[in-house]
């Protein structure tokens, strides 16, 4: 709890040089930036310059709420057509075709310009530091980066990088990271151009061709986001804003709307109310694989989307005495989505700001541009190959995202900035910390730490986390859910209130990450 500027991010570091930029004249965009970057070096497994971002600001603590989209595209040369014609029935993992053009630095240039008060220079020199001068890695990073040891042994730049000396750093090491700094301070001096223009793109577009991807000099250069417009729904008396789409934002609202015709009762851990969950997760979520893509390039029903109508005709398919069956999933495949930094903070004057980037699966395509040290993303992955399929790869085209910014907000002023990480989990993560703290009345902390479940789309089984009680499981088994434990904690989380009233900031961030929120 704070009066003066909160951050609450999934690193330690990360949340101090928010506080510090603040602290420094710095405004809520500023240290969100700060913070991001101090992260792309900190938790190399779940960000990076390498990746795309989305950001929700309310400039002024009200509802007039800014979106910016800093997805990357697929390349000119990338046609669904020319990938079936070479034998491609997916889009392999670490392979340079699951990369599409970061979109992250432009992103946070343009807002620095738009929005900030300090130099992207300046934001950039906590993160610099670290990678030149070493940092200690924290638990839950040693556990991701062990996991994906054999992945990145497979990359020769992104081993000698990532497994010094032959193996994943442990807890309490310190790891540096020296090309990244150099990226780093190229950025903070030149600008975005450093990055998609001139050595450091032609270090990235040079590894990609070695290996047999599409890119160009020229589709680095074409690199663009941009401002949209927020996508919204009312939930018991609140506002709830998200990106529209390619991202999953509009999921969380559905499955908000759906709620919102059950009466929520008084026990957030009863069995009515987890199978209520699960089933609208599970309804909403077929709806996003079938009809999510880029709008630019495909009709999004988004209207249809966020009626009550269609809410409705979905919260009629479930039954309180029996799981549905099998549901249909036309995601491209089975993989997990889960890693992603998402940062909230608000400062002094009222500006609110929601900010997650991600470089999608741990440590993402595991491809490293070895003079720039760049670990590139792997989102192209979220493209199908299906002729004629909404989210079918095109030239210049955005993949559907998972990554999801929340604000939400209250006769007309911002209350809530949050998010969920955790790839496909976030649209119900979000719909599931709104219900808790609308519904019940959790504070922060205790609505991001209750157990969390997670019907897997494509996957016949719902992951529970074991803190589930034994006895709500045990009902739902009875109904005819089955469950699985999930491989790691189901995603994080942070989120930052603001009561206008008192002037006060009250913070929460996830146990499941290694962060902490922090006050001014």
């Amino acid at each position: 709890m704070s009066r003066r500027g909160m951050a609450a991010t999934s690193q330690p570091a990360a949340t101090l040089a928010a506080i510090n930029i603040l602290q420094a004249g710095g405004n809520a965009i500023d240290a969100a930036i700060a913070a991001c970057a101090v992260q792309c070096v900190v938790e190399p497994g779940s960000t990076g310059i390498g990746g795309d971002c989305f950001v929700l600001i309310s400039p002024d603590g009200s509802d007039n709420i800014l979106a910016y989209d800093g997805s990357g595209r697929a390349p000119a040369a990338a046609t669904a057509a020319w990938y079936r014609e070479h034998g491609f029935t997916e889009l392999p993992r670490q392979s340079p075709h699951a990369v599409t053009v970061p979109g992250a630095v432009e992103a946070w240039a343009t807002l620095v310009k738009d929005h900030g008060k300090l130099p992207l220079a300046k934001l950039l020199e906590p993160a610099i530091a670290l990678a030149r001068d070493g940092y200690v890695v924290p638990p839950r990073t040693a556990s991701d980066w062990a996991a994906q040891a054999a992945l990145l042994a497979n990359d020769p730049h992104a081993a000698r990088i990532f497994l010094p000396g032959g193996r994943a750093p442990v807890a309490g090491d310190v790891h540096h990271q020296p090309e990244l700094a150099a990226t780093l301070q190229a950025i903070g001096e030149r600008g975005p151009a450093a990055f998609y223009e001139g050595e450091i793109a032609q270090d990235m577009v040079d590894r990609l061709r070695e290996l047999g991807g599409l890119h160009t000099l020229a589709d680095f250069k074409a690199a663009k986001g941009g401002y949209v417009t927020p996508i919204k729904t009312s939930f018991r008396g609140h506002e709830v804003h998200e990106c529209p789409p390619a991202g999953q934002g509009v999921i969380a609202l559905l499955i908000l709307n759906i709620l919102s015709g059950f009466e929520p009762g008084d026990d957030p851990l009863c069995a009515d109310r987890l199978h209520i969950e699960i089933e609208a997760s599970r309804l909403a979520y077929a709806v996003r694989d079938a009809v999510l893509a880029d709008p630019s390039q495909a009709e999004i029903p988004v209207e249809r989307l966020l009626s009550e109508e269609f809410a409705a005709e979905l919260r009629a398919k479930i039954d309180l005495k029996r799981a549905l069956p099998e549901l249909p999933s036309y995601s491209a495949s089975g993989v997990e989505h889960r890693d992603t930094v998402y940062i909230s903070v608000v400062d002094g004057q009222g500006m609110a700001v929601s900010f997650i980037n991600s470089i999608f699966h741990p440590y993402g395509a595991a491809i490293v541009a070895p003079k720039s040290g760049v670990l590139l993303h792997n989102r192209g992955q979220s493209f199908v190959l299906t002729e004629g399929h909404p989210n079918a790869i095109a030239p210049g085209k955005r993949p559907l995202h998972t990554i999801i910014p929340g604000m939400m907000t209250k006769d007309g002023k911002a209350c809530l900035s949050f998010g969920v990480m955790g790839g496909h989990y976030q649209a119900m993560g979000h719909a599931h910390l709104v219900s808790k703290v609308v519904d019940y009345g959790l504070d922060l902390q205790t609505a991001l730490s209750l157990p969390r479940l997670f019907p897997r789309p494509g996957q016949a089984a719902v992951e529970a986390e074991g803190t589930l009680p034994s006895a709500v499981r045990a009902e739902l088994e009875r109904r005819g859910f089955s469950f699985a434990a999930p491989s790691s904690a189901i995603g994080g989380g942070q989120a930052i209130a603001i009561d206008h009233d008192k002037g006060v900031l009250l913070a929460g961030s996830d146990h499941r990450k290694d962060g902490c929120a922090l006050g001014w």
